[in-house]
């Protein structure tokens, strides 16, 4: 199914570019618009699947996670490897996109219209206030949380709550057995989910190509081709540092996160990747305890698309109206996006919410969003990407430090994780031939 599905996937990117690009050429702006809404209602339709999925799937991992973790002196062994990942990635991705943008300047003498970016680019800045970020951090109503998907708010809810539920030991097996059945029972709903995933991808790529052409990546080729030049420098640097831990076996992760890569790559979506990211994981070795801890934690903490990206973005408007940063203001500005990036998973465009208030900070123009908002979403694609690439690896490498890898399953077998009478072992959920699973 597998295989398959990616080349469903591939088919309907394909399908999409060429029915964008005839319509674009084809039709008037008014037959577009209203055509437009029928390819948005079903990208719509299959990213509200995705979120109905996301919220109860994480809590449910995270809490199995936690709770076969063992003594909380391997939960905090676990975390304290984890975040020192994160922090790492984060700072490598956002120094090599400040680097990369000094050293290509795409933003001098690029051609570009200023006098399209006029006015407000429309992006609320609110939520990167510092103390604001913070305090937003913690839920006040998990249920709240859920319902809006605010990822790192059902993450620090689904902590308290793992951890509370191996405190008291016997008397929580009910509920341990009921989570683990949970898991079982939204990994199956989820492989549901994703057989509409390729017409989902078409009707997106459609959409964007029909409205804005293909020639607009010519207008911006530059700024793009630049931008994506540092995403195969930061997959490089991934693979590298996955390499000086698991070894070889790395190149064969890569072959395994291949579907929820171009799902999220179509869609521009984590939270539509996250699913299969998991089972991914899971099929290549990645003990469930580990990938049920570390992925959820890396979707509020682990974004090294996004990140390169924010400094990247930043830089580049600032090249565009011909302002000078001095070294110290951009490291600055660095260090600001490492705080203020975290918990923004769950906010609609995320990163442009991010840069427009770093920009208001270091008074550059917000005028300037508005001409990368018509490109965002080809650049969106991309770093989307390359989150899922840099959380695998995180996971990969944090399994490896924590005792090994699994023997991987073959890629071509691809079963839909069946509920199990092994349910609240040691193996939250295990591979079938595997009783009771191997962690």
């Amino acid at each position: 199914m597998a295989k398959k599905l990616t080349f469903l996937i591939m088919v309907g990117l394909v399908l999409g570019i060429i029915v964008g690009a005839i319509m674009h050429a084809t039709m008037t702006p008014e037959a577009l618009a209203e055509t437009s809404k029928w390819f948005k209602m079903i990208t719509d339709i299959f990213l509200r699947l995705i979120k109905m999925i996301v919220a109860p799937l994480v809590f449910a991992t995270l809490v199995a996670g936690i709770v076969h973790m063992g003594d909380s002196a391997s939960l905090g062994r676990v975390g304290a490897k984890t975040i020192t990942w994160f922090l790492g990635a984060t700072l490598v991705s956002l120094s090599l996109g400040m680097v990369l943008v000094n050293f290509l300047q795409p933003g001098v003498n690029s051609g570009l219209d200023l006098s399209r970016a006029v006015g407000s680019s429309g992006i609320d800045a609110k939520h990167v206030d510092m103390f604001t970020t913070i305090t937003e951090m913690v839920p006040k109503s998990i249920f709240e949380a859920m319902a809006n998907t605010t990822m790192l708010q059902i993450v620090i809810f689904s902590v308290f709550f793992g951890v509370a539920l191996a405190a008291v030991g016997e008397k929580g097996a009910p509920i341990v057995k009921g989570v683990d059945a949970l898991v079982e029972v939204m990994l199956v709903v989820t492989n549901y989910v994703m057989r509409v995933s390729p017409l989902a991808v078409f009707a997106a790529m459609a959409k964007a190509i029909s409205v804005n052409g293909l020639g607009i990546l010519v207008t911006f080729g530059k700024f793009i081709g630049s931008f994506y030049l540092g995403l195969g420098i930061l997959w490089l640097g991934l693979i590298f540092a996955g390499f000086l831990v698991i070894g070889p076996r790395i190149v064969s992760l890569i072959r395994y996160i291949r579907d929820p890569i171009l799902l999220a790559f179509s869609t521009a979506s984590s939270e539509a990747a996250y699913p299969r990211t998991l089972e991914a994981l899971d099929k290549f070795g990645v003990p469930n305890r580990i990938s049920s801890f570390v992925l959820p934690l890396g979707y509020s903490f682990n974004l090294d698309g996004s990140m390169m990206y924010m400094t990247f973005a930043s830089i580049f408007i600032a090249q565009l109206y011909g302002i000078d940063l001095t070294i110290g203001q951009e490291i600055t500005m660095l260090l600001t996006l490492m705080l203020t990036s975290k918990g923004m998973a769950a906010v609609p465009r995320a990163s442009l919410v991010v840069i427009a208030g770093t920009m208001a900070q270091f008074n550059l123009p917000e005028a300037g969003l508005v001409l990368i908002l018509a490109v965002d979403q080809f650049l969106d694609m991309g770093r989307t990407g390359t989150n899922v690439v840099g959380n695998a690896v995180a996971t990969a490498v944090v399994a490896k430090w924590e005792g090994g890898l699994d023997k991987p399953e073959p890629l071509e077998f691809d079963t839909v994780h069946a509920p199990s009478s092994n349910l609240g072992t040691a193996h939250p959920y295990p591979r079938e031939g595997e009783p009771g699973g191997v962690s």
